[in-house]
């Protein structure tokens, strides 16, 4: 799987493949890594609120207002395991919230077998929308820095579409650790736990 990734002041991309033997949907989620999604649980890696800030300003780039309902998905983490709602998903997304919830870096997890090739990474075009959860909400990616196929923007650091999320029927994905330069946790090091914890889920990475 190729991907294309346009020049970024401050962008530190970390991909992996990852496939499963089974369709997810016959796959549980293993105790160790549901104990991953406590807060309080011990990782190799650690959050911080200069990386917070830094992340925020790489995505502010192409014009793009990371505030509000529109900020990065990894904080949402943060909060929703302070609170005691962050819960079981299903095994590949439940893995990417683990290394997001440590290391304060947001994470997509695409499914590979609903997206169509070529895939880059760069700045989405004015004008930008998709649908985002089963209500059908939309948000504006204007100026945001995403993943896209080739039917457009289709993941980013704040909220997946729809159409490439993860459904009982995959087994083959794409994680994209959206990485700032010259900070720590490191975006390899994050991205070594990551593969990790996905090896030791029995999935094979590249």
């Amino acid at each position: 799987m190729n991907v294309d990734i346009e020049k970024h002041p401050s962008l530190d991309l970390g991909l992996m493949e990852a496939e499963f033997a089974e369709a997810i949907a016959q796959l549980e989620s293993p105790d160790w890594l549901q104990a991953l999604l406590a807060p309080e649980a011990s990782a190799p890696v650690q959050r911080s609120e200069e990386g917070r800030a830094a992340g925020r300003d790489m995505l502010r780039y192409g014009g793009y207002k990371p505030t509000g309902r529109g900020k990065p998905a990894s904080e949402y983490l943060v909060k929703a395991a302070a609170e005691g709602r962050l819960a079981s998903i299903n095994l590949p997304v439940d893995l990417g919230n683990v290394v997001s919830l440590h290391s304060g870096v947001p994470i997509s997890v695409v499914d590979l077998g609903r997206v169509c090739e070529p895939l880059r990474v760069g700045i989405a075009a004015p004008g930008s929308r998709y649908v985002f959860n089963n209500a059908e909400q939309e948000i504006d990616v204007s100026g945001l820095l995403c993943l896209h196929d080739a039917d457009g923007p289709c993941a980013n650091a704040v909220k997946d579409a729809m159409r490439s999320k993860t459904n009982d029927a995959t087994s083959r994905v794409l994680c994209v650790v959206w990485g700032v330069q010259g900070l720590e946790p490191a975006t390899p090091t994050v991205v070594q736990w990551y593969r990790e914890l996905l090896e030791r889920a029995g999935a094979r990475v590249t």
